[in-house]
């Protein structure tokens, strides 16, 4: 069983220590780090090489968690974040998409969502509870325009990025070469205007080429 590292980052103490000992429960998990502030985490996260940063969206400081979130998946791309948060509004959740978020759960919700998603993350696949879930199935799902139109290579490699699957996994399921996958997903993240592969998701959506009873949805 692969170890999955992971990081906590929220400003009150008590939650930190009450994820930690929840998380270390299971034999999978090992906490490998914990910050009060997006700061804190962006100084130590090279040294800490988490799979999985578990992040409040409030936090203190310069920078909230949206934005700790955009920094973080520009400055260590390896490590998939997982949003913990009280809030399930459109706009919030919309925006931790945007950023890179991967995983999004309720602070209220059942425990068991929590190890989910932060399971679900360490593989590179998305996953939000239910309520955030339900918020998503609003006014986000309605079509849009394209920016640009892609070729239908680029339509077959599109769910598999929404997926969370790597290059391999994207050559092997197409049998196509790596680079040829490399060379695809370049462009779809050009045509499409997409900063990285965490925003396609966010677009898939919206754009109702999946949705989000498709997605690892509980």
């Amino acid at each position: 069983m692969r170890e999955i590292r992971v990081v906590l980052v929220d400003d009150h103490h008590v939650v930190r220590k009450g994820l930690r000992s929840f998380l270390e429960s299971y034999p999978d998990i090992r906490v490998v780090g914990e910050a009060a502030s997006g700061e804190a985490l962006l100084e130590k996260v090279a040294l800490w090489q988490p799979d999985v940063v578990l992040l409040d969206l409030l936090l203190p400081g310069g920078i909230d968690g949206i934005e700790t979130t955009r920094r973080l998946r520009s400055q260590f791309p390896d490590g998939q974040v997982v949003a913990l948060t009280a809030y399930t509004d459109d706009a919030r959740v919309v925006a931790a998409l945007r950023a890179g978020v991967l995983g999004y759960v309720r602070k209220d919700a059942d425990p068991e969502l929590l190890l989910t998603a932060v399971r679900a993350a360490a593989r590179g696949q998305s996953f939000f509870d239910p309520a955030t879930a339900a918020a998503l199935r609003g006014d986000l799902l309605q079509k849009e325009q394209l920016g640009s139109e892609l070729t239908e290579r680029e339509m077959d490699v599109l769910p598999h990025l929404v997926h969370g699957r790597t290059n391999k996994e994207i050559a092997a399921a197409l049998s196509i070469s790596e680079e040829t996958v490399k060379t695809h997903v370049a462009n779809i993240l050009t045509k499409l205007q997409l900063a990285n592969r965490g925003q396609v998701l966010i677009y898939a959506l919206k754009a109702g080429i999946i949705t989000v009873d498709e997605l690892d949805v509980r």
